[in-house]
């Protein structure tokens, strides 16, 4: 994107509306996306900041007057700067605390505004018990302190930006909750903090012309923070993952998008559980697909018909079969019951026996073409009576085994050359019969014989195809199980992979946890810690479930 365009149009007195331009070229990154979002006070720098991080010097709107100036939210995807094969979305929201159309309760609302699951469960006292679910999907939080021109000091010692956000976090027990709610939100659902504290840019008066002064005019010491915080950003922010670890691209953010707004707009709160259910349905769809195509593009590509030998054919199939299956399970998440894996399963096997028929018609077809094209001029013989004269079926017999043996030699013809053959010699039967009954040299036994002697060979070649057959039919069948294998080998790689990110949330969230009533007891909020050691508890378990391997693989 050249320049950012409206993702979420909020405009007064009108229903959220999404931006389709904007939600199409959002839904067209398919790689892994990085997004940050700033969120504050209008005309504060938002936007400035937003800027930089994009690398630009103009792009998101600035102004310095009261009148907000971005309305919804505002998106620019770019290349990002630090990780290859990334992208980097930036989102720009329309400031708090518009006195037109700003409700001021943001992060003591969060959630309220905002549900992680459709049933939430409850405590003993009837509390939903979700800071836990939060944790595991809120993102890094990282304070912005504009226009800082304290001493970065506590009781005379020198502290970090970090130490300072961590002190104006606390919490005393004496104060009124209203004043204490917000601090006890960061705290709970934002384990993840970082602080950067900015000196002010320039004179207020200059602050009109920020988009246009040049880095010569601006404060030294302002320039050198913002560049502390871009790289920050930029080295330090993670791909956005969904709970399990599932990596979010451009896509399947702009699907969320979508579920969030239409459920806004409806009236209801947007559930984290109900979204991500929506998503993986669209996700594993499309897996599926992309799977299925990749299949068929690389078999398209490298398989050859037609084969000699089935083997050749099985052996092009279970590569990029294995290859399918990983394609699917790269972008598959939540297959619950493995009901998409189980289908790309049986159109993996659809597509296998497509391949085969195709595989025997192209041999068939180069066989009836090297069967006419060698049987042209004995065609010819026959039809002029050439043969049937005395002593002209065994001239027969020794012209037409010159062609089989010709027929023989011919490369290419695939694993359907004797059935065309025997096929073919079988449409000749009437033809030299009529021949041998023709030939006033043989006697009436020696044709009895011979009639018998080409009834034997024509059982012999019957009986030597239909082992062939049986032979094709045990090796499918052994496919058909090592395809079984291939599935479920790499099911249970990516459900082991699953275990270990559900284990590394759960002690993030644990820690997180730990952390924060080590604070309560300091600060002396014996019933918070009393409600969090409940909670610990039941992340503990939870913890021990996962780490004796859960539930097993069961694919069928």
């Amino acid at each position: 994107m050249e320049d950012p365009m409206c993702l979420i149009e909020n405009n007064p007195n009108e229903q959220l509306r999404i931006n389709q331009e904007a939600l199409k070229i959002l839904q067209s990154v398919q790689q892994p996306v990085v997004v940050v979002a700033i969120v504050g006070l209008y005309r504060t720098g938002k936007s400035y900041l937003m800027n930089k991080l994009a690398g630009k010097k103009k792009g998101f709107c600035l102004g310095a007057t009261i009148q907000a100036q971005t309305m919804g939210i505002w998106m620019w995807c770019l290349p990002h700067p630090k990780k290859p094969g990334h992208t980097l979305v930036l989102l720009d929201t329309e400031g708090l605390g518009d006195v037109e159309k700003c409700d001021p309760r943001y992060v003591t609302e969060l959630t309220k505004r905002i549900k992680v699951k459709s049933t939430p469960a409850k405590d003993s006292e009837g509390e939903e018990e979700d800071s836990s679910d939060f944790l595991r999907f809120f993102p890094a939080f990282i304070w912005a302190v504009r226009d800082f021109s304290l001493l970065l000091k506590l009781n005379g010692k020198p502290i970090t930006e970090d130490e300072y956000l961590e002190n104006a976090l606390k919490r005393k027990k004496d104060n009124p909750e209203k004043l204490d709610l917000a601090k006890k939100c960061i705290r709970q659902y934002f384990p993840s903090r970082k602080c950067f504290v900015f000196d002010r840019p320039a004179s207020r008066r200059a602050l009109e012309e920020l988009e246009d002064l040049p880095e010569s005019k601006l404060n030294p010491d302002f320039l050198e923070q913002v560049q502390h915080f871009c790289s920050y950003i930029h080295e330090q922010a993670q791909a956005k993952v969904l709970q399990g670890g599932h990596t979010v691209t451009g896509t399947s953010l702009g699907h969320l998008v979508v579920t969030y707004v239409d459920a806004i707009c409806s009236g209801s709160i947007p559930c984290i559980e109900n979204a991500v259910v929506a998503l993986a349905q669209i996700e594993n769809i499309a897996a599926l697909q992309e799977a299925i195509t990749y299949y068929e593009a690389e078999m398209g590509k490298h398989l050859k018909l037609p084969t000699e030998t089935i083997e050749e054919l099985l052996e092009v199939h279970a590569q990029y079969e294995k290859e399918a299956i990983k394609v699917f399970l790269a972008r598959a998440f939540k297959d619950v019951n493995h009901e998409y894996q189980k289908e790309l399963g049986t159109q993996l096997r659809a597509k296998l026996l497509e391949f085969c028929s195709r595989n025997e018609q192209a041999s068939s077809d180069r066989c009836q073409a090297v069967l006419t094209q060698l049987f042209q001029d004995l065609e010819e013989e026959i039809g002029k009576g050439s043969y049937s004269v005395a002593g002209g079926y065994q001239r027969f017999l020794d012209d037409q085994k010159e062609k089989v043996d010709q027929y023989y030699l011919v490369p290419g013809k695939g694993l359907m050359a004797s059935q065309a053959l025997q096929d073919f010699l079988k449409s000749k039967e009437a033809a030299a019969q009529s021949i041998l009954q023709a030939d006033r040299t043989l006697t009436d036994k020696q044709k009895e014989l011979e009639v018998e002697r080409v009834k034997a060979e024509a059982s012999a070649r019957e009986a030597e195809l239909h082992e062939k057959m049986k032979d094709e039919a045990v090796r499918r069948a052994q496919q058909q199980e090592k395809s079984f294998e291939e599935h479920k080998r790499q099911l249970e790689t990516k459900m082991e992979e699953d275990r270990r990110k559900l284990l590394a949330e759960h002690e993030m969230v644990m820690n997180a946890k730990l952390q924060e009533q080590r604070r309560l007891q300091e600060e002396g909020f014996k019933r918070e810690v009393s409600r969090l050691q409940g909670e610990i508890q039941r992340l503990n378990s939870a913890m021990s479930e996962q780490s004796n391997g859960g539930s097993g693989c069961v694919f069928l």
